[in-house]
């Protein structure tokens, strides 16, 4: 079916697509090696490693459980099954049965509440069985489809998941590629401070500008900065210290791509990469962080926050920086009621332009869920401290020299990214308020936890490069305009 142009870069819901039988992945499941890998100094000092990884992109997309997205891939830790029929079935207050997980093929999800008191019960102590509860006493109807105290269906879906026919890219991502089945978010609470995470290692609210000292720990409210979907108010004051710091006293390249008014728009489904049009679309302010953050506008970085537009081009000339973060609007965030098909047209755009860029021999694309959008999981996160981790995220691993079809084991966070990043490129720096230059009193060095895994143990340096894995930016799936009210119904009346 043919699309206006200008939505099919957004591929709206409601737009029928073709149905297809995909055949089975049959990915074998590594076991990772030990946590601790290759050490900071070695990898940048020169070691294999930094000679062959020489840009870092992050894609950090919004709100989806693994069990969401990959609990019946084959060999991962997913969804306790028999027979193909789930085990688990979770308490449903309202009515005193319980709701089994369900094949949900629509493209439009609802999701629960995931704030900080909602993570806490929907993990109630490891039993992993407050889902349902939470989306029943969540609010609707919100104006403010991004607030983590909202639910953005009528139809509670929490319990349902994807299979491969609805996300096609995203399991041959795994299946030639990486799939890490422990990632969890690096704190318990919503994107505003996952998103802090991701460029900071800490979610904190500060009292003075270039103040470190004046910072406490906030996970839930840090204060959010202007942009779609914050209230209006002052800007925030991040004043705690942040990886562009380092990268920056280092004389690392770095660039953080968000989309402002543009969207990538593919007219032709087989096109290596999109232009970017104008949609009326932005990333909203609590996915873009990083200009508020004290350390950026005091060494002159604010210009290498860029519009993804400046993404596209640079893979297409070549002059990727070594470190880029990658965030969308809502339309392809997959953050309902953004659209799982426009999220992953959207991937596949920013991946098809790497695959075809000079850059890609040279090139290691980490991509991750920001947090869980109150969709059901299986897995209790480990506990590090009062922040974290939180629940479990799809996490993938594309590079010349990921291991093919492996399922990497280990325990994750995004903490595991910015380790990466620093062994690569900070001779194994960290941001430590003891080391940094910059003393602040986050808890602890979220980089250097014990159970933390390391990224390194997804390459195989040794291994002659993979061959880029050009995918349709519109592939046929199985998605529905609709919810599956049928397979809803028959999962809430706890039926199989």
């Amino acid at each position: 079916m043919q699309m206006n142009r200008r939505h099919r870069g957004a591929v709206v819901a409601g737009v029928a697509v073709a149905m297809i039988a995909v055949s089975a992945c049959g990915s074998a499941a590594g076991t990772a090696p030990p946590a601790g890998g290759t050490s900071g100094n070695a990898a940048g000092s020169g070691g294999l490693p930094a000679q062959k990884i020489k840009h870092v992109i992050v894609v950090m997309q919004e709100n989806r459980s693994f069990d969401t997205y990959f609990g019946t891939y084959p060999g991962a830790d997913g969804i306790p099954m028999q027979n193909g029929v789930p085990t688990v079935c979770i308490p449903d207050p309202a009515t005193g049965a319980c709701v089994k997980p369900f094949a949900d093929h629509a493209d439009v999800n609802g999701g629960g509440p995931h704030g900080q008191t909602n993570a806490t019960a929907d993990i109630n102590g490891g039993k992993m069985d407050g889902f349902v509860s939470e989306v029943e006493k969540a609010k609707k109807g919100c104006a403010d489809v991004n607030n983590p105290a909202c639910a953005n269906s009528a139809t509670p879906d929490v319990m349902g998941y994807h299979t491969q026919s609805d996300i096609p890219n995203y399991w041959t991502y795994a299946k030639d590629f990486v799939l890490q089945d422990h990632m969890f978010e690096p704190n318990a609470s919503w994107s505003l401070p996952e998103h802090l995470f991701i460029v900071s290692e800490w979610s904190a609210k500060c009292t003075q500008h270039d103040n470190p000292s004046s910072c406490v720990n906030a996970l839930q409210s840090p204060g959010s900065p202007p942009g779609a979907g914050a209230k209006a108010g002052p800007d925030p004051i991040y004043a705690w210290t942040d990886l562009t710091y380092l990268l920056h006293q280092h004389g690392v390249s770095w660039g953080y791509y968000v989309v402002s008014g543009t969207e990538p728009d593919c007219a032709d489904d087989s096109a290596l990469s999109c232009a970017a049009v104008k949609q009326n679309a932005a990333t909203p302010g609590i996915w873009n962080p990083l200009p508020y953050f004290d350390t950026v506008k005091n060494d002159g970085q604010l210009g290498n926050i860029q519009s993804v537009d400046r993404f596209y081009a640079a893979a297409k000339a070549g002059t990727l920086p070594a470190v880029s973060w990658v965030v969308p609007s809502g339309p392809v965030s997959e953050h309902p009621p953004g659209a799982v098909s426009a999220g992953q047209s959207y991937v596949t755009s920013l991946v098809n332009a790497v695959m075809a860029s000079p850059d890609w021999n040279s090139t290691a694309i980490l991509i991750g869920w920001d947090d869980w959008g109150g969709f059901y999981d299986h897995v209790a996160p480990p506990s590090v401290d009062q922040n974290g981790y939180g629940l479990r995220v799809p996490g993938i691993v594309i590079s010349p020299y990921a291991r093919r079809g492996y399922i990497d084991h280990q325990t994750l966070s995004f903490d595991a990214y910015d380790k990466f990043i620093e062994d690569l490129f900070l001779n194994g720096q960290r941001l430590d308020p003891h080391t940094d230059g910059r003393p602040d009193p986050r808890p602890d060095v979220r980089e250097n936890v014990s159970v933390l895994g390391d990224l390194m143990s997804d390459f195989d340096f040794n291994q002659a490069p993979l061959a880029p894995v050009t995918l349709p930016v519109h592939p046929a799936t199985t998605l529905t305009a609709k919810p599956g009210k049928t397979a809803q119904a028959a999962a809430y009346a706890g039926d199989d």
